[in-house]
Order: C-alpha cells, then sequence, then structure tokens
C-alpha cells in the first residue's frame, strides 16, 4: 500500500483494519486451546518453509540500515540469520505448548444471599504493539497475542519493513488456512509516522497499546495515546559486586552482562563495585575488557584507572554498545541508593556470597527483575519459561517483567445466582 496517502486516507484504512480486529477478537476469544495450538505450530512451520524469503527480505533491509547510517548494535538487533529464524519458530511452538492462559478461574467466592462469584482470565481484545527493528517482534507478538485469545495489530519499524512483511505474510497464510479469522494478526502497511499517532488514538477498536523501542518513541507514544498504554522505558540496568562477591564469579557475570549483547535492554549499563575490593576488582576488569569496553568512571574509579573517561551523561545513559558507566560506592545501602535513583526499573543484580546482603537488596530494590550472582541478560520471555515475549515492562500496573501470554489477559466476574433480587 502507498505511503503517499493523505492522513483522512490512512484513518479510513486504519479504522477500516480495526474493525476486522473486533470482529476477529469475538471469534479467537471462544477458540479451543487445541485450534489455536494448531494455527501457531502451522505458523512456525511457515515460518521455517519462507526462511530464504524473509533472509532475502531482511537482507534488503539491512542494506538499507547501513545505507542510513545505523549503529552496529541497531544492525544486529535487525539482522535475521537461520538460527533467528529457527528461533522465531521456536518460540511459536513454546509458546503453543504452554497451557491455555484464557478461562482461569482465578478464585471463587460465595456470598451469604447464595451468589457464587468467579473470576476468570479473559482476553484483552485488540492490542496495538508499536516496534522497532527487531523483526522477530513480528512473529513473538502474534503468536502471544493469539495465544492469549486476542488480536492484533503490528507497526513495526522503517527499518524493518521488508523483514516484517515477510514474517507477517507466512503467518497469515498459515494461520488462515486453520481457521485464523480474517483480521486477526494484520501488519500496518505503511512506514510514514503518522500512522502511530493514529493507531495510539484508536480507541474505538484497539484496546491496549505496547510500544517496543526507544525511549523517545515510548514517551511520544505514552503523551500523544487515548488507549491505555503497557510501557517498557530503556534498560539503565545495574550490577552491584560487593565486598563478599567471588572475584572470578563476577568477572565472568559482568562480561556476560555487558558484552554478550550490548545492544540489548537486559545488558549492564552502569556497573557499582564496594570500596574495599574497587582497586582489585576493576584492575583485573580493565584487563579483561579493557580493548573492548569503553569504561566511564567517577573521580575514585578513575584514581585506579586513569585511562578510562568521565562519567558519562550523570548515570542515565543507555549506551547499547560497549560502553558502561562505573561507580564505586562505599556499601550496600549507597549501591541500593544509587540504582533506585537512576534505574529505569528494569533488571538489576547483585553479585555477592553474603546471603544477609542478598535479601536485603531483593527487599530494597524498586525494579521488576532483581538478581543474585547472575547476569541481567536472563531477563527474557525465552529464559523465563515463556518461549517468545511481548516485551518487559517497567511499568507497577498490570503487568511487570517479561510479558507471555498470560500477561496479555485481564479478567472478568462470573456470578450465578438463582432468583436473587437486591
Amino acid at each position: 500500500m502507498s505511503n503517499e496517502m493523505t492522513l483522512e486516507d490512512m484513518k479510513s484504512a486504519l479504522e477500516a483494519m480495526g474493525k476486522k480486529a473486533v470482529a476477529a477478537s469475538r471469534v479467537l476469544a471462544v477458540m479451543k486451546c487445541e485450534d489455536k495450538r494448531k494455527l501457531l505450530n502451522a505458523m512456525a512451520d511457515a515460518i521455517l518453509d519462507d526462511a530464504e524469503k524473509i533472509k532475502a527480505a531482511n537482507a534488503i533491509d539491512l542494506e538499507n540500515g547501513r545505507n542510513n547510517g545505523l549503529s552496529s548494535a541497531m544492525l544486529d538487533r535487525l539482522a535475521l540469520d537461520d538460527k533467528r529464524v529457527q528461533g522465531m519458530a521456536d518460540g511459536l511452538r513454546i509458546v503453543a505448548a504452554e497451557d491455555d492462559p484464557v478461562g482461569k478461574v482465578l478464585s471463587t467466592t460465595e456470598r451469604p444471599n447464595g451468589l457464587k462469584i468467579e473470576k476468570i482470565s479473559v482476553p484483552v481484545g485488540v492490542i496495538g504493539i508499536i516496534y522497532e527493528s527487531r523483526p522477530n517482534v513480528t512473529a513473538d507478538a502474534g503468536g502471544i497475542c493469539l495465544m492469549a485469545g486476542n488480536t492484533v495489530l503490528l507497526r513495526g519499524g522503517s527499518e524493518a519493513f521488508n523483514s516484517n512483511q515477510a514474517i507477517a505474510g507466512a503467518m497469515n497464510r498459515a494461520g488462515i488456512a486453520c481457521g485464523l479469522p480474517d483480521g486477526a494478526v494484520q501488519l500496518l502497511p505503511w512506514t510514514d509516522r503518522r500512522a502511530v499517532s493514529l493507531l495510539v488514538t484508536l480507541d474505538k477498536y484497539v484496546d491496549l497499546i505496547i510500544p517496543r523501542g526507544g525511549e523517545g518513541l515510548i514517551r511520544a507514544v505514552t503523551r500523544d495515546a487515548t488507549i491505555p498504554v503497557i510501557k517498557h522505558y530503556k534498560g539503565v540496568c545495574h550490577t552491584f559486586v560487593d565486598c563478599s562477591a567471588d572475584m572470578e564469579k563476577a568477572l565472568k557475570i559482568v562480561e556476560n552482562a555487558k558484552c554478550q549483547r550490548p545492544g540489548t535492554c537486559n545488558a549492564l549499563e552502569c556497573l557499582l563495585v564496594h570500596r574495599e575490593i574497587a582497586a582489585d576488582f576493576l584492575k583485573k576488569l580493565y584487563a579483561q575488557l579493557g580493548t573492548k569496553v569503553k569504561m566511564y568512571g567517577n573521580e575514585e574509579v578513575r584514581a585506579i584507572l586513569p585511562e578510562i573517561e568521565k562519567t558519562e551523561a550523570d548515570y542515565n545513559t543507555e549506551f547499547l554498545d560497549y560502553a558502561m558507566n562505573i561507580k564505586v560506592v562505599s556499601d550496600i545501602d549507597e549501591a541500593i541508593d544509587h540504582i533506585n535513583t537512576f534505574s529505569s526499573k528494569h533488571s538489576e543484580s547483585i553479585l555477592t556470597e553474603c546471603a544477609e546482603n542478598a535479601a536485603k537488596f531483593f527487599a530494597s530494590i524498586d525494579s521488576s527483575c532483581v538478581y543474585h550472582n547472575a547476569s541481567t541478560r536472563f531477563t527474557d520471555g525465552g529464559e523465563f519459561g515463556m518461549g517468545a515475549e511481548i516485551g518487559i515492562s517497567t511499568d507497577k500496573l498490570h503487568a511487570r517483567g517479561p510479558m507471555g501470554a498470560k500477561e496479555l489477559t485481564i479478567y472478568k466476574y462470573i456470578i450465578h445466582g438463582d432468583g436473587q433480587t437486591r
């Protein structure tokens, strides 16, 4: 569909998509679990069948990205190889194998007047997902929404336009052949940014908006939306190396958290080190990572490592690259205060052999995921056993942390009576 559309034409087309999504949601909400499993597995097969077509479309996006000056981290997010295509299919199969999150009885209450009140899980309805870079989100988001009985309007980033079309095409072809209602998974066919503004105000048809991308996108969506938004702000993730930390274990974890995939939201961005071990630990860390990771530090850190630069952007930076801030702290209380001040409430880790300090860290840190002696890179739906994920919520209402199918349900009350009146 052409991007050369008037705003009114685009609005009219999007409203038509919304109507189809609502109609499809009513069918999908009562679809049997085995039928949802069948269509998700068929979608996984279709993605593998179309692997070469998907990679060819992705190659066009990568070439465009390089020509447009995308960073190496952003290109990594965009790239699809055999392993990542297989990962999309595997994610759909894992979601298909999960228990149906719809129709669960969450609680039952019997009132003195004989009314029986059940609280049951139900789909949200129609979900709009706005995302950047990662084309695998097309498969992940579509699959999770469907398993939770929701229909979905997908608006991917322009940098992944060809990849997203190829993935969505494979999924829809397979799903419709298995009885998926028309309109259940729709990819907005425009790269025009006006489409985002229209989608987030389509409150007559869309029940929930989930943005995935840079902080600028998410703040703009939150500002403009007339629909509830589950936010995923930037991942300013911290690791605190306590004075009782196992040195070799801590060095290994810090390297993994920063270097395994630095362009992800769960990568380490700020390292805090207890003063008692700072000199020894930081010298070993620099010897291990100094040629790979650009390090910034406060005055105390730079006294130990004079080679590094002054702390970047007052600890608020999400580098998404081979770079990180480092700060020496006097104790666990200063570490906790720093994290709760500068954290984006995503993922934080304490490296310590002191169980009391680990318990204090767990109780005091106000973030969605808190680790003890492990890398923050595990904050991921797949690593949490959810299969694919819809995103990682840094909100406190409805859903928090990695969001799978269960997190895309809401509830309603079913009341059984026998003639009661009030």
